[in-house]
């Protein structure tokens, strides 16, 4: 596990939830030689070692690092030999990102990408359901934390909506249109952007990291249903249309059920982190491929590149 910082110690808990399945936490790196110490106490005194010293010792690797430093520790743990989970985003720049895959080509490793939200239950539940979404509506808020401010909250926050629609659209971005002010640090704090794909489906998304409430939700529409998921709550509603009792007169909303689709509870970091291991096992495309972290990180950039040109516009730069 490289890097002990807040999330950094989350992946070291499941880490060791998961030794019962054959996986033990081998090793724990930070620059800080003190929190790599305390994380090592706290989940039963793994090794503090540096980089250098993981080769042999170690068979795969969550990178839980700043952003700028994700190619850096990556590429070093790659050519050691060792497969990786790298957080999101991928990458500061898409010239970054391209390197990771190109060094993953070349040593063979199996990389996955954190993209946690498409691990949660609700998330999985919708996938089946999906038929031709037209219409999402995205809100994700957050009260201030004093953490990941070396990155604005689309990169922070959200990339993880963006992967997901991206990944229930499947289809190119054809437009984006995107407001976004710095509120609390000197990067963009609150942002709201509407995105056009060549589809023809268009996504709202909102997000803050200087909320006074936690929100998670996405909502789309798709012909005759509206389907509602709550990241937080690992829950999905699905309103679906019967066209052949629209014309009904019986009730106020002729034709119109209600469905609760099964979810299977599990915390989102605990399943990826058991995805990724099941593909460093079985030599296996991960199912957050470095392609697809690719992809979200282009999009988010694109998205800060439409900000910096509406606060142009408007005087704000």
């Amino acid at each position: 596990m490289i890097g002990a910082g807040a999330f950094g110690r989350n992946h070291a808990r499941v880490y060791r939830q998961l030794q019962h399945e054959g996986t033990e936490l081998a090793a724990i790196v930070d620059t800080d030689a003190a929190r790599a110490a305390a994380v090592s106490r706290e989940f039963g005194n793994p090794p503090c070692l540096s980089l250098s010293d993981l080769r042999g010792r170690v068979d795969a690797a969550s990178v839980v690092v700043p952003t700028v430093e994700h190619l850096k520790v990556a590429q070093a743990l790659m050519e050691a030999g060792i497969d990786v989970l790298i957080e999101k985003p991928l990458a500061p720049s898409l010239a970054e990102a391209d390197e990771i895959i190109r060094v993953a080509q070349r040593t063979g490793r199996v990389v996955q990408v954190g993209h946690l939200e498409r691990f949660n239950p609700a998330v999985r539940a919708t996938v089946p359901l999906l038929t031709k979404p037209m219409f999402f509506e995205v809100h994700r808020l957050s009260v201030f934390t004093p953490r990941s401010l070396d990155i604005d909250v689309i990169l922070d926050l959200m990339i993880h909506d963006l992967d997901v629609v991206l990944s229930f659209v499947d289809s190119p971005v054809k437009e984006i249109r995107a407001v976004g002010l710095p509120i609390l640090t000197p990067r963009v704090d609150i942002a709201n952007v509407r995105m056009e794909f060549d589809s023809g489906c268009v996504a709202n998304f909102t997000a803050s990291r200087v909320s006074t409430e936690r929100v998670r939700k996405l909502r789309f529409f798709q012909p005759q249903q509206y389907i509602s998921i709550d990241y937080s709550r690992q829950d999905v509603m699905v309103f679906t249309v019967d066209p052949s009792a629209a014309s009904a007169k019986a009730s106020p909303n002729p034709g119109i059920g209600m469905q609760r689709p099964p979810v299977v509870s599990e915390e989102p970091l605990h399943a990826e982190l058991r995805s990724f291991l099941k593909a460093v096992r079985q030599r296996t495309r991960p199912q957050v491929p470095l392609e697809d972290g690719r992809r979200a990180l282009a999009v988010a950039l694109d998205v800060l590149a439409e900000i910096r040109e509406h606060s142009r516009q408007i005087g704000l730069m």
